[in-house]
Protein backbone atom coordinates (compact mmCIF):
# COMPACT_ATOMS: atom_id res chain seq x y z
CA UNK A 1 0.00 0.00 0.00
CA UNK A 2 1.24 3.09 -0.91
CA UNK A 3 0.56 5.63 2.02
CA UNK A 4 0.11 9.21 1.25
CA UNK A 5 0.35 9.27 5.31
CA UNK A 6 0.16 13.41 5.84
CA UNK A 7 -1.83 13.28 8.52
CA UNK A 8 -3.63 16.00 6.36
CA UNK A 9 -4.78 18.84 8.52
CA UNK A 10 -8.53 20.22 7.06
CA UNK A 11 -8.30 23.51 5.89
CA UNK A 12 -10.25 25.31 8.49
CA UNK A 13 -7.88 23.02 11.04
CA UNK A 14 -4.67 23.77 9.03
CA UNK A 15 -4.84 27.80 9.16
CA UNK A 16 -4.68 27.44 13.23
CA UNK A 17 -1.66 25.26 12.98
CA UNK A 18 1.26 25.95 15.53
CA UNK A 19 4.05 25.99 12.56
CA UNK A 20 4.60 29.49 13.18
CA UNK A 21 8.28 31.33 13.11
CA UNK A 22 9.73 34.31 14.78
CA UNK A 23 7.75 37.38 12.80
CA UNK A 24 10.89 39.64 12.74
CA UNK A 25 12.55 37.01 10.53
CA UNK A 26 10.36 37.63 7.92
CA UNK A 27 9.94 41.35 7.34
CA UNK A 28 11.43 41.68 4.35
CA UNK A 29 10.27 38.72 2.31
CA UNK A 30 9.34 39.28 -0.37
CA UNK A 31 9.81 41.89 -1.64
CA UNK A 32 10.25 41.03 -5.32
CA UNK A 33 8.77 38.62 -7.33
CA UNK A 34 8.77 34.80 -6.92
CA UNK A 35 9.66 31.99 -9.55
CA UNK A 36 7.29 28.82 -9.53
CA UNK A 37 9.15 26.42 -11.20
CA UNK A 38 7.02 23.76 -12.71
CA UNK A 39 9.22 20.77 -14.24
CA UNK A 40 6.18 19.84 -16.36
CA UNK A 41 4.61 21.13 -20.29
CA UNK A 42 1.96 23.79 -20.00
CA UNK A 43 -0.91 23.06 -20.38
CA UNK A 44 -0.73 20.00 -18.22
CA UNK A 45 -2.31 18.72 -14.92
CA UNK A 46 0.79 20.04 -12.76
CA UNK A 47 1.07 22.93 -14.63
CA UNK A 48 -2.99 23.90 -14.31
CA UNK A 49 -2.81 22.96 -10.71
CA UNK A 50 0.13 25.36 -10.19
CA UNK A 51 -1.89 28.25 -12.07
CA UNK A 52 -4.75 27.66 -9.76
CA UNK A 53 -2.89 27.80 -6.70
CA UNK A 54 -0.20 30.72 -8.00
CA UNK A 55 -3.27 32.92 -8.11
CA UNK A 56 -4.13 33.27 -4.56
CA UNK A 57 -0.33 32.60 -3.53
CA UNK A 58 0.55 35.64 -4.98
CA UNK A 59 -2.29 37.34 -3.64
CA UNK A 60 -1.53 36.30 -0.20
CA UNK A 61 2.40 36.70 -0.35
CA UNK A 62 1.59 40.34 -1.97
CA UNK A 63 4.15 39.59 -4.83
CA UNK A 64 3.95 38.43 -8.10
CA UNK A 65 4.37 34.24 -8.91
CA UNK A 66 5.75 33.94 -12.15
CA UNK A 67 5.26 29.65 -13.71
CA UNK A 68 7.96 28.97 -15.58
CA UNK A 69 7.69 25.48 -16.91
CA UNK A 70 11.21 23.72 -17.28
CA UNK A 71 10.31 20.73 -19.02
CA UNK A 72 12.21 17.48 -19.28
CA UNK A 73 13.30 13.67 -18.34
CA UNK A 74 10.27 13.30 -16.77
CA UNK A 75 10.32 16.19 -14.50
CA UNK A 76 14.49 15.80 -13.96
CA UNK A 77 14.92 18.55 -15.73
CA UNK A 78 13.21 21.29 -13.57
CA UNK A 79 13.27 19.75 -10.31
CA UNK A 80 17.13 20.04 -10.71
CA UNK A 81 16.93 23.22 -11.68
CA UNK A 82 14.38 24.30 -8.39
CA UNK A 83 17.26 22.28 -6.20
CA UNK A 84 20.26 24.65 -7.96
CA UNK A 85 18.25 27.70 -6.98
CA UNK A 86 19.25 30.98 -4.97
CA UNK A 87 18.21 29.20 -1.06
CA UNK A 88 16.42 33.32 -0.79
CA UNK A 89 12.93 31.65 -1.05
CA UNK A 90 12.34 33.61 -5.34
CA UNK A 91 12.56 30.28 -6.44
CA UNK A 92 10.31 27.15 -5.69
CA UNK A 93 9.11 24.31 -7.18
CA UNK A 94 5.51 22.89 -7.46
CA UNK A 95 5.84 19.50 -8.57
CA UNK A 96 4.08 16.09 -8.43
CA UNK A 97 4.91 13.21 -6.32
CA UNK A 98 6.22 10.56 -9.17
CA UNK A 99 9.23 12.96 -9.97
CA UNK A 100 9.85 12.85 -6.04
CA UNK A 101 9.47 9.59 -5.19
CA UNK A 102 9.78 7.54 -8.28
CA UNK A 103 12.33 9.10 -10.95
CA UNK A 104 15.01 8.12 -8.38
CA UNK A 105 14.12 4.77 -9.29
CA UNK A 106 13.64 4.84 -12.60
CA UNK A 107 16.56 7.26 -13.98
CA UNK A 108 20.00 5.97 -13.59
CA UNK A 109 21.06 8.98 -12.67
CA UNK A 110 17.99 12.02 -11.92
CA UNK A 111 20.48 14.52 -10.79
CA UNK A 112 18.80 15.58 -7.45
CA UNK A 113 18.51 13.96 -4.01
CA UNK A 114 14.43 14.44 -2.83
CA UNK A 115 15.47 14.96 0.91
CA UNK A 116 18.61 16.49 1.21
CA UNK A 117 18.08 18.63 -1.83
CA UNK A 118 14.98 20.68 -0.72
CA UNK A 119 13.09 21.90 2.18
CA UNK A 120 9.27 20.43 1.89
CA UNK A 121 7.25 23.54 2.19
CA UNK A 122 3.37 21.50 2.19
CA UNK A 123 1.62 19.38 0.14
CA UNK A 124 -0.83 21.26 -2.25
CA UNK A 125 -3.24 18.74 -3.46
CA UNK A 126 -4.17 15.07 -4.45
CA UNK A 127 -5.28 13.85 -7.71
CA UNK A 128 -7.64 11.19 -8.53
CA UNK A 129 -6.50 8.18 -10.56
CA UNK A 130 -9.39 5.84 -11.67
CA UNK A 131 -9.04 1.98 -13.08
CA UNK A 132 -11.13 2.67 -16.86
CA UNK A 133 -12.49 -0.21 -19.12
CA UNK A 134 -14.12 0.34 -22.58
CA UNK A 135 -17.90 0.14 -22.15
CA UNK A 136 -18.36 -4.20 -24.25
CA UNK A 137 -15.55 -4.93 -21.80
CA UNK A 138 -17.16 -7.85 -19.65
CA UNK A 139 -16.05 -7.14 -15.50
CA UNK A 140 -17.89 -4.15 -14.41
CA UNK A 141 -15.70 -3.68 -11.45
CA UNK A 142 -12.56 -4.65 -9.80
CA UNK A 143 -13.61 -8.10 -8.15
CA UNK A 144 -15.07 -9.40 -11.96
CA UNK A 145 -11.71 -7.89 -13.27
CA UNK A 146 -9.51 -10.26 -11.04
CA UNK A 147 -11.61 -12.70 -12.05
CA UNK A 148 -11.58 -12.18 -15.43
CA UNK A 149 -7.67 -12.03 -16.06
CA UNK A 150 -6.89 -14.98 -13.73
CA UNK A 151 -9.30 -16.96 -16.09
CA UNK A 152 -7.65 -15.46 -18.62
CA UNK A 153 -4.30 -14.32 -18.28
CA UNK A 154 -2.46 -12.11 -20.30
CA UNK A 155 -4.92 -9.33 -20.59
CA UNK A 156 -3.37 -5.77 -22.22
CA UNK A 157 -2.99 -2.92 -20.26
CA UNK A 158 -2.53 0.49 -21.72
CA UNK A 159 -0.06 3.26 -20.19
CA UNK A 160 0.90 6.81 -21.01
CA UNK A 161 4.53 4.95 -20.78
CA UNK A 162 7.25 2.88 -19.09
CA UNK A 163 7.76 4.25 -15.71
CA UNK A 164 4.47 6.58 -15.56
CA UNK A 165 1.84 6.68 -12.35
CA UNK A 166 -0.32 4.90 -15.13
CA UNK A 167 2.03 2.34 -15.81
CA UNK A 168 3.20 1.72 -11.80
CA UNK A 169 -0.50 1.57 -10.50
CA UNK A 170 -1.55 -1.09 -12.77
CA UNK A 171 1.80 -3.58 -11.70
CA UNK A 172 0.89 -2.28 -8.03
CA UNK A 173 -2.61 -4.04 -8.79
CA UNK A 174 -0.68 -7.59 -11.12
CA UNK A 175 1.33 -8.16 -7.43
CA UNK A 176 -1.21 -7.15 -4.80
CA UNK A 177 -4.02 -9.42 -6.73
CA UNK A 178 -1.55 -11.67 -8.76
CA UNK A 179 -2.43 -11.15 -11.86
CA UNK A 180 -0.48 -12.08 -15.37
CA UNK A 181 -1.49 -8.53 -17.57
CA UNK A 182 0.52 -7.41 -20.50
CA UNK A 183 2.04 -4.09 -20.56
CA UNK A 184 1.06 -1.82 -23.58
CA UNK A 185 2.96 1.53 -23.33
CA UNK A 186 2.03 4.73 -24.99
CA UNK A 187 3.80 7.94 -25.47
CA UNK A 188 1.14 10.04 -23.65
CA UNK A 189 -1.74 9.40 -21.67
CA UNK A 190 -3.87 11.22 -24.04
CA UNK A 191 -3.06 8.47 -26.58
CA UNK A 192 -3.64 5.61 -24.14
CA UNK A 193 -6.85 6.58 -23.13
CA UNK A 194 -8.17 6.97 -26.80
CA UNK A 195 -6.68 3.22 -27.72
CA UNK A 196 -9.38 1.92 -24.53
CA UNK A 197 -12.13 4.35 -25.70
CA UNK A 198 -11.61 2.67 -29.09
CA UNK A 199 -11.64 -0.99 -27.90
CA UNK A 200 -7.83 -1.74 -29.19
CA UNK A 201 -6.62 -2.26 -25.63
CA UNK A 202 -9.33 -3.28 -22.61
CA UNK A 203 -8.25 -1.48 -19.48
CA UNK A 204 -6.04 1.64 -18.51
CA UNK A 205 -5.31 3.44 -15.11
CA UNK A 206 -6.18 7.35 -16.02
CA UNK A 207 -5.77 10.40 -14.17
CA UNK A 208 -9.74 11.58 -13.39
CA UNK A 209 -9.46 14.52 -15.81
CA UNK A 210 -8.56 12.24 -18.89
CA UNK A 211 -10.71 10.28 -18.27
CA UNK A 212 -13.90 12.12 -17.01
CA UNK A 213 -15.46 13.50 -20.26
CA UNK A 214 -14.89 9.42 -21.91
CA UNK A 215 -16.79 8.21 -18.46
CA UNK A 216 -19.63 10.85 -18.42
CA UNK A 217 -20.37 10.40 -22.22
CA UNK A 218 -20.69 6.93 -22.24
CA UNK A 219 -17.09 6.10 -23.89
CA UNK A 220 -15.40 4.64 -20.58
CA UNK A 221 -17.05 2.70 -17.17
CA UNK A 222 -15.24 3.16 -14.21
CA UNK A 223 -14.01 -0.23 -12.72
CA UNK A 224 -12.81 1.57 -9.42
CA UNK A 225 -10.58 3.98 -7.93
CA UNK A 226 -6.79 3.96 -7.44
CA UNK A 227 -6.55 6.51 -4.57
CA UNK A 228 -6.88 5.71 -1.00
CA UNK A 229 -10.30 6.92 -0.48
CA UNK A 230 -12.92 7.72 -3.21
CA UNK A 231 -12.87 10.85 -5.16
CA UNK A 232 -15.23 14.10 -5.12
CA UNK A 233 -15.88 13.93 -9.14
CA UNK A 234 -16.90 9.87 -8.87
CA UNK A 235 -18.72 9.38 -5.19
CA UNK A 236 -20.13 6.43 -6.03
CA UNK A 237 -17.76 4.42 -7.39
CA UNK A 238 -15.72 2.22 -4.82
CA UNK A 239 -12.07 2.00 -4.16
CA UNK A 240 -9.70 -0.62 -5.64
CA UNK A 241 -8.70 -1.07 -1.78
CA UNK A 242 -12.26 -2.17 -0.28
CA UNK A 243 -12.20 -4.98 -2.69
CA UNK A 244 -8.65 -5.31 -2.68
CA UNK A 245 -7.02 -4.01 0.73
CA UNK A 246 -3.96 -2.99 1.40
CA UNK A 247 -4.19 -1.31 -2.27
CA UNK A 248 -4.12 2.23 -2.98
CA UNK A 249 -2.32 5.39 -4.14
CA UNK A 250 -2.71 8.98 -3.71
CA UNK A 251 -0.95 11.29 -6.74
CA UNK A 252 0.15 14.54 -4.58
CA UNK A 253 1.47 17.48 -5.50
CA UNK A 254 3.44 19.54 -3.29
CA UNK A 255 5.39 22.65 -3.01
CA UNK A 256 9.19 22.70 -2.10
CA UNK A 257 11.93 25.39 -1.61
CA UNK A 258 15.82 24.68 -2.71
CA UNK A 259 17.44 23.34 0.59
CA UNK A 260 18.96 26.08 3.18
CA UNK A 261 16.28 28.10 2.60
CA UNK A 262 16.27 29.76 6.01
CA UNK A 263 13.85 28.26 8.43
CA UNK A 264 11.47 31.44 8.47
CA UNK A 265 11.00 32.30 4.81
CA UNK A 266 9.64 28.58 4.44
CA UNK A 267 7.31 29.17 7.38
CA UNK A 268 6.14 32.35 5.78
CA UNK A 269 5.44 30.23 2.27
CA UNK A 270 3.67 27.51 4.35
CA UNK A 271 1.37 30.35 5.97
CA UNK A 272 0.72 31.71 2.43
CA UNK A 273 0.41 28.36 0.71
CA UNK A 274 -2.49 26.98 3.73
CA UNK A 275 -4.31 30.58 3.08
CA UNK A 276 -4.48 30.20 -0.21
CA UNK A 277 -5.84 26.68 -0.44
CA UNK A 278 -8.54 27.76 2.27
CA UNK A 279 -9.99 30.16 -0.59
CA UNK A 280 -13.01 28.28 -1.89
CA UNK A 281 -12.69 29.31 -5.44
CA UNK A 282 -9.01 27.45 -5.34
CA UNK A 283 -10.73 24.50 -4.00
CA UNK A 284 -13.65 24.68 -6.20
CA UNK A 285 -11.11 24.58 -9.20
CA UNK A 286 -8.85 22.34 -7.68
CA UNK A 287 -11.94 19.86 -7.96
CA UNK A 288 -12.92 20.32 -11.08
CA UNK A 289 -9.44 19.24 -12.40
CA UNK A 290 -10.38 15.66 -10.29
CA UNK A 291 -8.37 16.72 -7.56
CA UNK A 292 -8.30 18.09 -3.63
CA UNK A 293 -6.28 21.17 -2.12
CA UNK A 294 -5.03 19.71 1.05
CA UNK A 295 -2.05 20.92 3.09
CA UNK A 296 0.64 19.68 5.78
CA UNK A 297 3.27 20.39 8.12
CA UNK A 298 6.83 20.53 6.32
CA UNK A 299 7.68 17.84 9.02
CA UNK A 300 4.50 15.75 7.52
CA UNK A 301 5.86 16.19 4.63
CA UNK A 302 8.72 14.89 4.44
CA UNK A 303 7.93 12.41 6.35
CA UNK A 304 5.43 11.28 3.97
CA UNK A 305 7.91 11.20 1.12
CA UNK A 306 10.50 9.03 3.00
CA UNK A 307 7.60 6.43 3.87
CA UNK A 308 6.80 6.24 0.03
CA UNK A 309 10.15 6.09 -1.41
CA UNK A 310 10.61 2.36 -0.69
CA UNK A 311 7.30 1.49 -1.50
CA UNK A 312 7.51 3.02 -4.97
CA UNK A 313 10.97 1.13 -5.55
CA UNK A 314 9.33 -1.89 -4.90
CA UNK A 315 7.16 -1.69 -7.29
CA UNK A 316 9.60 -0.24 -10.09
CA UNK A 317 11.73 -2.88 -9.71
CA UNK A 318 8.83 -5.52 -10.39
CA UNK A 319 7.68 -3.16 -13.21
CA UNK A 320 10.82 -3.85 -14.18
CA UNK A 321 10.48 -0.77 -15.87
CA UNK A 322 14.23 1.75 -16.51
CA UNK A 323 15.11 5.00 -18.05
CA UNK A 324 18.81 5.45 -18.82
Amino acid sequence: MIATRFALSAFVLALGSSFSPPAQSQDAYPSKPITLIVPQAAGGANDTIARIFAQKFAETLGQPVVIENRVGAGGNIGTVAAAKAPKDGYTLLLTVNSAHVINPFLYKNVGFDPIKDFEPVSLVATAGYVLVAEPSFPARNVKELIDHVKAKPGMAYASAGNGTLNHLLAEMLKLQAGLDMQHIPYKSAAASVQDVVGGRVPVSFQSVPSALGFVKSGKLKVLGVANEKRVPALPDVPTIGETLPGYGSTPWYGLFAPAGTPKAIVAKLHDATLKALANKDVQDKLVAQGCEAATSTPEQFVTAIRTEMPQWQKIVKQSGAAID
